[in-house]
C-alpha cells in the first residue's frame, strides 16, 4: 500500500551524485535506500515525478544539508511544487560513539531525524537577494587579498632593512616612492615590481566591486532598509549592505534574542544541577554579521 500522507526524502548532495533514503510516515518505518543520481536538474525532475508516481496520494517532503552546491536544488523542487528543507550541518544532532560516516547513511539519517523534528531548516533567501549577497562577499575577498599583497610588500622590506619617510602609507605620495625606488638586486627590483602590479590590480579590483554595489543596491527591495541603519554612528553604505545581506528579511526573528543568537552574540552555557557556567560568545555565523553590533556598542 502507498497510501501515506507523507514522504520523506533524504538527499546527501555532493557536486557529482546524490544519494537517496525514502522514509514513509507511519510508527517503526525504517529509511530505505534508492540509491544515488545525477546532481543535474533533469535528474531530480526525473526523480519527483517517479517519486510522485509511487506516492500519488502523499505529500513529498525533500531534505538536505545546506553547503557549497548553493540552493538550487531548493529553489527546482519548490518550483515543481514538493515540499523542500535545507537543514543547518552544524545543528544536526551526532552520536558520540558513531564512527562511521557515509552517504547511504547520512541520507538515511537525514529523513529519520527530520521526521522525528530533530532538525533545524534555514532561511532561504530569494535569488535577487543571495546574488546582492555575493558583491560584498567579494568585495570582502577582495580586500583580504589586497591586504595580503601589502603584508607581502613590507615584508621585503622588514627583510632588506628598507625604511619610507612617507608617514602616510599607501597615499599617492606612498606609491611615487615605491615606483622610484631601486633595489640593489635585479631578482629583488622584479619581485618589487611584480608585488607593486599585484597591488594596483588589485586596489583596482576593490574599486570596481564597490562601484557596482553601490549602483546593484539602489535597485534592491531593501535599500530603504539600507539607507535606515546608516543612522547608527559609524555604519555607511557598505557595512550597511554586508549586514542586511547577510541577515535578510529581519522580521523572520520574532524577538531580538533570537537574532542576537542568529549574529552569535550570545554567551554559550555549560550548567548541569545548581551549577550555571557562562563561556565567551558563541560567534556563530560570519564575522562580518557582528561588524555593525560591535560599532553600536563602542559608539
Amino acid at each position: 500500500m502507498n497510501n501515506h500522507s507523507i514522504i520523506f526524502i533524504g538527499l546527501d548532495t555532493n557536486k557529482t551524485f546524490t544519494q537517496l533514503a525514502v522514509l514513509k510516515d507511519e510508527r517503526g518505518a525504517k529509511p530505505e535506500s534508492l540509491g544515488k543520481i545525477n546532481t543535474n536538474k533533469s535528474a531530480f525532475i526525473k526523480l519527483a515525478r517517479q517519486l510522485q508516481s509511487t506516492y500519488p496520494k502523499a505529500t513529498l517532503h525533500f531534505i538536505y544539508e545546506a553547503g557549497p552546491c548553493g540552493y538550487w536544488i531548493y529553489r527546482l523542487l519548490t518550483s515543481l511544487g514538493h515540499c523542500c528543507y535545507i537543514i543547518a550541518p552544524s545543528l544536526i544532532p551526532k552520536k558520540p560513539g558513531d564512527k562511521v560516516k557515509t552517504d547511504k547513511r547520512d541520507a538515511a539519517k537525514l529523513s529519520k531525524l527530520f521526521k522525528a523534528e530533530e532538525l533545524t531548516t534555514i532561511d532561504v533567501p530569494e535569488a535577487k537577494d543571495k546574488a546582492i549577497r555575493d558583491l560584498p562577499r567579494a568585495r570582502e575577498t577582495a580586500m583580504n587579498d589586497l591586504k595580503n599583497a601589502k603584508f607581502q610588500l613590507t615584508g621585503l622590506f622588514l627583510r632588506n632593512n628598507i625604511k619610507c619617510d612617507v608617514k602616510d602609507n599607501w597615499s599617492n605620495q606612498h606609491l611615487r616612492w615605491l615606483t622610484e625606488l631601486v633595489l640593489p638586486h635585479t631578482s629583488q627590483q622584479i619581485v618589487l615590481q611584480e608585488m607593486i602590479q599585484t597591488i594596483t590590480e588589485r586596489t583596482k579590483r576593490v574599486a570596481r566591486l564597490v562601484n557596482e554595489l553601490e549602483h546593484q543596491v539602489k535597485q534592491w527591495r531593501y535599500y530603504p532598509l539600507v539607507k535606515a541603519i546608516q543612522a547608527v554612528r559609524g555604519v555607511r553604505m557598505l557595512v550597511a549592505v554586508g549586514t542586511i545581506a547577510e541577515l535578510g528579511d529581519l522580521r523572520r526573528f520574532d524577538h531580538p534574542r533570537k537574532l542576537m543568537a542568529y549574529l552569535g552574540l550570545v554567551p554559550s552555557e555549560h550548567s548541569s544541577g545548581d551549577k550555571r557556567k557562562l563561556g565567551k560568545i558563541t560567534k556563530c555565523g560570519r564575522p562580518c554579521n557582528r561588524f555593525c553590533y560591535r560599532v553600536q556598542v563602542k559608539d
